[in-house]
């Protein structure tokens, strides 16, 4: 059903006109100025800016974004922006497709609730290679996330738990949108050409939670940012689309679940969403983090070893399972996907990082006896990504925790500290320590550069 306001009149209620939900978020993309968006939500862009590059160098030579690099070879094309890592070119939306899925490949990257997936790899792939072709400033990019980010973020909100739990991948489907958003911005195109590049983009919006644990999922990445860019750019030339590609019959809420909401969208240019994003420090799906953190907490705690544990027991929501409920795990990208691997791997291991997750990892036949002790079970009163634990032990005692990581996401500077090292971690190992560290420095002065094609040489392999 199309959203309208009502009015009273003598003789009962007046329908007036349907609020024209998408040409009010284009207006948001083209009337913000830079000068709207406070200091402090650049300082956060850029620590996101800093956890992609990361977790992208990290999943830079993953088989699946080998086989994307082959694929682009094959297709040809102008040379215009970087595959960073590899000293190779392609096209520009070719470039994003290949960046988007190696930024995804670890599930290393951020989480937004509001955005119902992964905002960073939808958006960065697209702007950057934009950025490197177009020869836009550091303080445009940044400023081009920051609006894509707030725009998914409102649509997320308007599509609701009910898009994500009716088999939509929530990265891929909100992330076209996002992606035509931030691209139309750092494109500059006028109010009517970013309508029709939501348009566009909104028609393809695609990507099913069936391939998640496959190489797919990074693929839905690169794919919905890549899409996003093709958006913007047809639109600059007059490609024309739907005008109500949201709210219209037939339109994305109708077909893929949701309706628009006043309060959401009266928040746009009042609230940036930026602060809730939160950065993985567990190589892993997000749904696993929090059963990881409870279970860690009673461990330490109470000093158990995982040879006194009888069971665990983890109270979680439908859509943590349905996201990361792979009971018996062949591979390490399956692995990514399942709650008792993840539990067990820490607590036996200890490491929770990229290395936990190769087919060897999976195959333990230790950790595969350990997490059939595990149990995972629904609860609808436990947050979407939180996670009720109880640990009994072979004594006979029970004892419980609660963590939910959406809730407890550290402050600025908490962030900024743990990404530094994250970043080092990840980088220090491709690019060498002392061009990671440089590299570290210009990110967090990204608003001085002028031109982010001078960034491109620090990310690549020397």
């Amino acid at each position: 059903m199309i959203p309208s306001l009502h009015k009273y009149s003598g003789g009962g209620i007046v329908e007036e006109k349907p609020i024209e939900f998408t040409k009010t978020i284009s207006r948001f993309i083209t009337d913000t100025n830079n000068s709207d968006i406070p200091a402090h939500v650049y300082d956060h862009a850029k620590v996101c800016f800093l956890d992609w590059l990361g977790v992208t160098m990290a999943g830079k030579d993953e088989p699946l974004v080998l086989k994307l690099i082959k694929y682009t070879g094959l297709m040809g094309g102008n040379e215009q922006a970087s595959i960073l890592g590899h000293n190779l070119k392609r096209s520009v939306e070719h470039a994003t497709l290949v960046n988007g899925a190696a930024s995804h490949a670890l599930d290393y990257d951020d989480s937004l609730i509001s955005f119902l997936g992964h905002p960073s790899v939808t958006l960065f792939p697209s702007l950057l290679a934009l950025s490197e072709w177009k020869e836009k400033s550091g303080s445009d990019f940044l400023t081009a996330y920051i609006i894509g980010l707030k725009v998914g973020s409102c649509i997320g909100q308007c599509a609701g738990i009910e898009h994500y739990m009716a088999g939509w991948h929530g990265t891929s489907t909100i992330g076209h949108l996002a992606s035509a958003a931030g691209s139309a911005r750092l494109l500059g195109l006028n109010q009517d050409q970013t309508v029709h590049a939501l348009g566009i983009a909104g028609t393809q919006a695609s990507g099913l939670k069936r391939v998640f644990g496959t190489m797919c999922k990074p693929f839905h990445a690169g794919r919905s940012s890549m899409a996003g860019l093709m958006s913007a750019l047809l639109a600059s030339d007059g490609f024309t689309s739907a005008e109500d590609i949201l709210e219209g019959t037939n339109g994305f809420f109708q077909v893929l679940k949701g309706q628009m909401n006043k309060d959401v969208v009266g928040m746009l240019g009042k609230t940036w969403e930026i602060e809730n994003i939160a950065q993985k420090y567990h190589a892993s799906c997000h749904a696993t983090h929090s059963p990881i953190e409870a279970v860690l907490t009673i461990i330490n705690k109470e000093r158990l070893n995982p040879e006194d544990i009888k069971s665990i027991n983890i109270h979680c929501s439908q859509l943590a399972i349905d996201a990361a409920g792979k009971l018996e795990p062949s591979t390490g990208l399956e692995g990514k996907f399942s709650i008792p691997y993840c539990v067990a791997n820490a607590l036996i291991r200890g490491n929770t990082g990229m290395q936990a997750f190769t087919d060897e990892k999976v195959n333990d036949p230790m950790i595969q006896d350990f997490y059939k002790r595990i149990t995972l079970i629904s609860n609808k009163d436990i947050p979407e990504l939180g996670a009720r634990v109880e640990v009994e032990t072979d004594a006979g005692q029970v004892f419980s925790g609660f963590s939910d990581i959406m809730k407890e996401i550290p402050s600025y500077e908490g962030k900024e500290a743990k990404i530094r090292a994250k970043f080092m971690d990840l980088c220090t190992p491709v690019l060498g320590e002392k061009v990671a560290k440089e590299l570290l420095e210009h990110v967090v002065c990204l608003e001085m550069i002028l031109n982010m094609k001078d960034l491109i040489p620090m990310v690549q392999i020397r």
